[in-house]
């Protein structure tokens, strides 16, 4: 396929619709990204896209040309083997290899919809809703197709899987796999059911009641075939409610397009001034952003939790899961809190939840769908609490934190830094909810990471640049050095004038990683030590240009990779850099709009350049919050200049129902530096 027709081959309306502006193929080529063009709506449980020979982690890789099927679950760039692949269902004619040749000319995507000629000239499309999928084919010649349903081929460890046949023509079944890494397991069902040219068949399934359900039909050219499924995490006869109340007898171009304006209406919460292929480029990793975590709460309100247990939602709620609190608590949940403030609500309470149910660092035996990392929770819940999303339980939060710290691994020195962040939030949360006592103690194991840093990050030695070194994960010494942002005034003082030396140092000698989450926000504390210019000239390249890339997660490269961090390609993202659940694309973001959140639970970003002329962020119904750049550079929110290295989060609604002269010509904002020390 050319350059020519991936880049640009979306229609007009991108201009108008941001969802028709996404490109789904970003990021899908081996494994730049680790991301699939599937089918999805936001937030969605169903992922319903192909899978591929070769494939990356998510089931497909955009240089294959080998179509093996078309599954309904995957995860989003999140590493080790990936996980999903359920239900995988395959269309061929009687008698042909399900594996088929795939037109790569015929491949279109946009947010919600996918669609690929194979074969002799099969079309299939799909579209999804939250729970559910549509996937629609179009046969070219008359005679005998047989369908596949096969529910072991996952990512991750298949463990068990066991379907029925109902009279009607029901396909149903109930299905476990291992979870990201394989850590943890997870349970699903599914309910399907066959439409031949838009009328429900009897079909009858045959095969291993324990694999694969396959049915036979004849068909005439032109015949449209359409396997309707719901997904649940409660059982296969709720998945059929899932199925029934999502998609409904609605047509397939009916369920397209109402995902497709769901999409909108969505990406529409940040809007930005810009080419099209910025815009684009901008949209597809929004669009990335928002598809985690998942949506799991069945239209009647029920869920299962983490412990396998039925639960049921008060009305209005969602239920939330699918973690990968490691990577994205960064960078994806500080950007929820910002745009979708009433989701990042039900999210928070879904976390408490988690708590309740069993949470463990990856994930438990009895996970109701595929997950990651669940570590950091409690940082993230601080952060949303403090921006004013207070609708959880806050004590029954700290509660769950208390109780998690003693399990907190702190064996290596990049652990020990992490459990430090995860009891400084406990002590800031205790804090707030006016518990003195648990806060000063908290406080106090906090800060006894200081004696680990002086010992082995004050003064590098040999091995700084060694990935792993002294047991660290997926890092080197002098990346993890700069980890404690909830303590950086701690730091800048003690390392007095070489802070801002050995921060140059630290670009200069090419020791940044951009591929990896550990130092990710390391050049925006430049800005916050007072030089903005230097993190406006680090982060615009890494926006833009091609760079070297030196790191890999096990190594140092011998020689650097070189190419762009993010750009609007297949290859989409620098070699070997996952997308981790919307953690780097959350970056890009955030560093488009030239706002950091830097230390996620103090409710501040850090101010650097705008790097797009103007941004929209509508975060609710009435509310308008204007980023733009100045003639002169400068960052204006909502027409008013911001004076200063930071940004307090309850600024950025000052005046932001409306951009008025009378706004524009008041005094600037202004953020005194380090004016919330994170240590007393």
């Amino acid at each position: 396929m050319a350059v020519v027709l991936f880049a640009f081959g979306q229609p007009a309306a991108a201009q108008s619709e941001p969802g028709r502006a996404v490109n789904p193929f970003v990021g899908t080529l081996a494994d730049f990204g680790q991301l699939s063009p599937a089918a999805v709506a936001p937030y969605g449980m169903v992922q319903l896209g192909p899978d591929t020979t070769p494939a990356n982690h998510a089931g497909y890789d955009f240089a294959a040309t080998t179509l093996d099927g078309f599954s309904h679950t995957r995860g989003v760039g999140v590493g080790c083997g990936g996980a999903g692949g359920d239900v995988r269902a395959t269309l061929v004619y009687a008698g042909e290899p399900s594996a088929q040749t795939i037109d790569k000319r015929s491949e279109r995507a946009h947010a919600g919809y996918y669609r690929v000629s194979y074969g002799p000239g099969i079309l299939a499309e799909m579209t999804a809703t939250r729970g559910s999928g549509a996937l629609r084919f179009r046969l070219p010649r008359t005679g005998r197709i047989q369908l596949s349903v096969d529910f072991t081929r996952n990512y991750s460890k298949h463990r068990a899987a066991q379907w029925t046949g109902e009279s009607d023509g029901e396909l149903r079944a109930s299905f476990s796999a291992g979870t990201v890494c394989d850590v943890g397991r997870y349970y699903l069902h599914s309910a399907s059911r066959l439409l031949h040219n838009g009328k429900a068949i009897a079909a009858r399934w045959e095969g291993d009641r324990t694999s694969q359900a396959v049915l036979l039909l004849d068909v005439r050219a032109g015949d449209v075939v359409e396997l309707r499924t719901g997904l649940s995490s409660v059982d296969a006869a709720a998945a059929a409610v899932v199925r029934d109340a999502e998609l409904g007898q609605r047509p397939f171009a009916t369920l397209a397009r109402q995902t497709l304006d769901e999409w909108n209406r969505e990406l529409s919460r940040i809007t930005i001034t810009g080419t099209r292929e910025e815009q684009a480029l901008f949209h597809t990793a929004l669009y990335r952003v928002m598809q985690t975590p998942v949506a799991i709460g069945d239209p009647d309100g029920r869920y299962r939790g983490s412990d396998g247990k039925v639960a049921q939602l008060a009305p209005g709620e969602q239920h939330y899961t699918s973690w990968a609190m490691w990577d994205n608590y960064r960078t994806q949940m500080p950007l929820i809190a910002l745009i979708d403030p009433a989701r990042a609500q039900d999210i928070g309470k879904s976390l408490v939840r988690l708590y309740a149910t069993g949470k463990r660092r990856w994930a438990t035996p009895t996970e109701p769908f595929l997950t990651v990392r669940t570590e950091h929770a409690g940082i993230a819940l601080l952060d949303f609490y403090r921006k004013g999303i207070t609708g959880f339980d806050a004590r029954a939060a700290l509660s769950g934190m208390v109780a998690e710290s003693p399990t907190l691994a702190r064996a290596t020195p990049d652990e020990q830094i992490e459990a430090a962040y995860d009891d400084w939030a406990i002590a800031e949360l205790a804090d707030d909810l006016g518990e003195a006592d648990l806060a000063a103690r908290h406080r106090q194991q906090a800060l006894s990471y200081r004696a680990m840093w002086l010992a082995t990050f004050d003064r590098l030695g040999s091995d700084a640049d060694v990935v792993k070194a002294r047991g660290l994960y997926q890092g080197t010494l002098a990346q993890y050095r700069w980890a404690p942002v909830f303590d950086l005034p701690w730091l800048k003082a003690t390392m007095g004038p070489r802070f801002e030396t050995e921060l140059a140092a630290f670009f200069a000698d090419n020791l940044f990683n951009m591929t990896n989450q550990p130092d990710m926000h390391v050049p925006y504390i430049l800005a916050w030590a007072g030089n903005p210019a230097a993190t406006d000239a680090i982060v615009g390249k890494y926006l833009r240009q091609p760079m070297e890339h030196r790191y890999t997660n096990a190594g140092v490269r011998p020689e650097p990779w070189i190419g762009r961090s993010f750009s609007l390609s297949p290859q989409g993202f620098a070699d070997g850099m996952d997308d981790d659940a919307g953690s780097m694309t959350g970056w890009y973001v955030w560093s488009v709009l030239g706002l950091y959140p830097l230390m996620p639970g103090l409710p501040q970003y850090v101010v650097s350049r705008s790097h797009m002329q103007q941004a929209v962020i509508r975060p609710s119904k009435g509310v308008r919050i204007v980023v733009s750049r100045a003639a002169d550079g400068q960052m204006l929110v909502n027409g008013r200049k911001v004076v200063g290295s930071s940004l307090p989060h309850s600024q950025l609604y000052l005046y932001s129902a409306s951009t008025s002269r009378e706004a524009s010509v008041r005094s600037p904002i202004r953020w005194a530096h380090g004016s919330r020390p994170s240590a007393r």
